[in-house]
């Protein structure tokens, strides 16, 4: 088992930002409710306690037996783990007098302390805490401190136990990550060698293990995601694996023909199935965003089921799962609230009565496209945009028609390849056309119009959890507009989403 990181998760927004942090560092981590510890085992070399958005002084907040793990494992409290500590062992914690939001510099550093190694004085760092440490308990040292916030971070004497009241694991604590690579490296004696390479090799093994002489199905929707999975699995088991990919009529233009030859070069298995005129019949005359979300996840069961049920002696469903759906489904308070019902539809039919298999259920997104390149994927393939499951569904606002998902695959077309030809692609997490519901009026010629609207939409984002707009060339946005007018018939006006997530999202619907 590889050498991990524990971190308990009291709630924070920032919880899978420490977690991709030490993943940045080679070292292997796992994140769990604070309520919900795994045992400890001679692999886990220490523990990290996240923030939260609870006080520690309020009833009910987050609490734990830290007695078992001081002084036995290196133990770092971020803000409320910091808080947390302090006040169990006799500190105060209290409301903060000044607001402690924002930006804030490290006026008073011990240089003395392994934490701080390498770091300097002034260090900037992100604060974000309603409360703070009055007083520690006895034997806690001081060890950092802001113009505003005496005990910044401290130390407990003899045990490598820390504190701090500020967020290493953001970009706006600059020297944050040298501070995680102290503790995870220095302090907890990690040896960096969790790469792609030792994770591929790793889970083909268990692969073979697992799976043996079984038959696998697995369903692909041309990303990242399913492609990694697949090609693990394909490792492993070689022809004993067959995929499906199906064509719910809401793909890009020729995305369905340039995705299965993606996957020729691959060696992949696939069945390409041809189910437009069943999705569009289900989607018939339904303009609701959950009911569209609903009738393409009904009818890609149907297809899916029809297709694996032609496989004799399948035994388990391949799928793409990774960390931050695990993490989802065992968060603090329980699964989130549902915003919309899912993003990558499928899922497994309780009829089906197969095994899941998951090979990238500890990675994250970029660590997904870590291993993809080192398995040689295509880099069509590992640098592709994310793509909602439902498709340009959910990029039409309103019922779904087979003219209208054809005006839009044609201007998507022409953004997408606009991003590609100016260099822009790379620099845009996801990008997107929207086919408004609206009319407007307009000249072509010398005649009157009254045609479609469209919105293009570019973000940055690392995750997807929150997102800014892409502030594109104006010449740029001025040529495509010019472009898809010209040539998308029934589209006479053109507009561009500056919206940022929050309080927008990502996608329309």
């Amino acid at each position: 088992m590889a050498e991990q990181i524990l971190i308990l998760d009291f709630g924070s927004q920032y919880t899978q930002l420490i977690a991709r942090r030490v993943r940045e560092l080679n070292v292997y981590c796992e994140i769990h409710p604070f309520n919900k510890i795994p045992p400890i085992t001679p692999d886990i070399k220490g523990i990290i306690l996240s923030g939260s958005p609870c006080s520690v002084r309020d009833e009910g907040s987050p609490d734990l037996d830290l007695d078992q793990y001081r002084g036995k494992l290196p133990i770092l409290g971020v803000c409320y783990g910091a808080q947390l500590m302090a006040q169990k062992y006799g500190g105060n914690v209290a409301p903060s007098e000044i607001r402690e939001y924002g930006r804030a510099n490290l006026s008073h550093l011990d240089m003395h302390s392994a934490l701080f190694k390498e770091l300097t004085h002034g260090s900037q760092v992100w604060m974000s805490h309603g409360d703070t440490i009055k007083e520690l308990p006895v034997g806690f040292d001081i060890i950092a401190s802001t113009p505003s916030v005496r005990i910044a971070a401290y130390k407990v004497e003899g045990e490598d136990t820390f504190g701090i009241q500020f967020h290493p694991e953001v970009t706006h604590s600059l020297e944050g990550k040298n501070l995680l690579r102290n503790f995870v490296v220095q302090i907890c004696d990690c040896s960096q060698d969790w790469t792609s390479d030792v994770f591929i090799d790793i889970t083909i093994d268990e692969l073979k293990q697992t799976l043996g002489d079984d038959k696998v199905v697995m369903g692909l929707s041309g990303g990242v995601d399913s492609s990694v999975a697949a090609t693990l699995i394909h490792r492993a088991i070689g022809e004993n694996l067959t995929c499906v990919f199906v064509d719910n009529g809401l793909l890009r233009k020729s995305e369905f023909e340039e995705v299965l030859e993606s996957y020729k070069g691959l060696g992949l298995n696939v069945i390409g199935v041809d189910a437009k005129a069943k999705f569009y019949a289900a989607l018939a005359g339904i303009s609701d965003p959950e009911g569209k979300r609903k009738a393409i996840g009904r009818t890609f069961i149907e297809v899916f089921d029809e297709e694996a049920s032609k496989i004799t002696g399948v035994k388990w469903l391949g799928q793409g799962t990774i960390y931050p759906d695990v993490i989802e489904s065992v968060s603090v308070n329980g699964p989130s609230a549902t915003i919309k019902s899912h993003h990558n539809v499928g899922g497994l039919p309780d009829f089906m009565k197969l095994k899941v298999v998951e090979p990238l259920k500890t990675l994250f997104k970029d660590g997904v496209r870590e291993v993809g390149r080192a398995l040689e994927i295509p880099e069509n393939i590992i640098g592709r945009h994310p793509f909602p499951g439902p498709g340009l569904a959910i990029r039409i606002l309103g019922d779904i028609t087979p003219e209208k998902v054809q005006t839009l695959q044609e201007v998507d077309a022409i953004f997408i390849q606009g991003l590609r030809d100016h260099g822009l692609y790379d620099e845009v997490w996801q990008a997107g056309a929207i086919l408004l519901p609206v009319q407007s009026v307009g000249v072509m010629g010398d005649e009157r119009t009254y045609e479609r609207v469209v919105a293009l939409r570019a973000v940055s984002s690392v995750d997807g959890m929150t997102a800014d707009w892409v502030h594109l060339p104006y010449e740029f946005l001025g040529k495509v507009s010019n472009d898809i007018i010209n040539k998308v018939k029934g589209v006479n006006r053109v507009v561009y989403d500056i919206s940022s997530k929050p309080p927008a999202t990502i996608e329309w619907e």
